[in-house]
């Protein structure tokens, strides 16, 4: 049984550690706030890139813009994954759910490394995909909590130069998307090439387009990957830190109850000692009658 010495030194060392994780929780809820205000700021600009672009994908239907390789089905011989993950971890779960669905998706999809390759951003997905053997082709480490576009720009063009290269014939992104503070799920969409375009195009607005539609297109499709790869690093940011938040929450409050138990075990050692202390006194002084 440990002493009452041992028992007050664990429980001051877990007030301590409670301190820690109380103070990290609040710095992952006000992170939280910034990064949720800028992804929902940065989507309203995103769905009217996407509407501008699906209406001219839909009304060059018959056009060059039709056959431009961000647009164009071909024979997938090889599948890119871009797995964002985090840097630190003391986010419970969060980078093993998506590490997990990536890799038993790889391994009910491809029978070999030469029919896909990884993309992966954070310290932690990198490590784990080069422990294991995973064709890593592009990984990015030095991701920002406050993250701008600038911060992902020459990292979204090097994947987009491996696509339009035919190092890939298509590319997933999976993540976890915010939901609220307390909830996130898993998300695997596929960005390119892109699908789909045409069929959004509801809002039927006559755009003017100087000099043509097929100029404007092709700066606007990579303008638009990029962004889609920008907004999906926006999303994962912010569940990233929900989920340290909720992490953070978690192990205050089992702090709590540890100490609780302790408080309690330390309670009882000393009753036992003035028990003890007591008993000695009594034989003592019968033993002098």
């Amino acid at each position: 049984m440990p002493s009452m010495r041992d028992i007050k030194e664990k429980i001051a060392s877990t007030k301590q550690m409670r301190k820690i994780t109380k103070a990290m929780q609040m710095v992952a809820a006000a992170k939280l706030n910034r990064a949720q205000a800028t992804a929902e700021n940065y989507s309203a600009y995103a769905d009217k890139l996407r509407e501008v672009v699906a209406s001219i994908a839909s009304t060059s239907s018959t056009g060059s813009s039709s056959k431009h390789p961000m647009l164009a089905t071909r024979p997938v011989k090889k599948t890119a994954y871009l797995v964002v993950t985090e840097n630190r971890g003391l986010a419970g779960a969060y980078d093993s759910t998506v590490l997990k669905y990536t890799q038993n998706l790889i391994q009910e999809k491809h029978a070999s490394k030469d029919q896909y390759v990884i993309i992966v951003t954070g310290k932690v997905g990198l490590n784990f995909f080069e422990k294991r053997g995973y064709p890593v082709t592009l990984s990015k480490t030095d991701i920002p909590d406050d993250l701008s576009f600038d911060d992902v720009l020459d990292f979204a063009k090097q994947i987009l130069a491996l696509f339009d290269t035919k190092k890939f014939d298509e590319l997933h992104l999976i993540y976890n998307h915010f939901v609220n503070a307390i909830s996130q799920t898993l998300v695997d969409k596929q960005l390119l090439p892109l699908k789909d375009l045409e069929s959004e195009s509801a809002a039927k607005v006559n755009y003017v387009y100087e000099p043509d539609e097929d100029e404007v297109l092709e700066t606007l499709l990579p303008l638009y990957a990029e962004g889609q790869i920008y907004g999906a690093l926006l999303d994962a940011k912010a569940a990233e830190q929900a989920a340290r938040m909720s992490a953070m929450r978690s192990a205050s409050d089992n702090a709590s109850d540890i100490i609780d138990h302790l408080s309690l075990s330390y309670n009882r050692a000393r009753q036992a000692a003035i028990t003890q202390e007591i008993t000695e006194i009594v034989g003592g002084a019968a033993a002098l009658e």
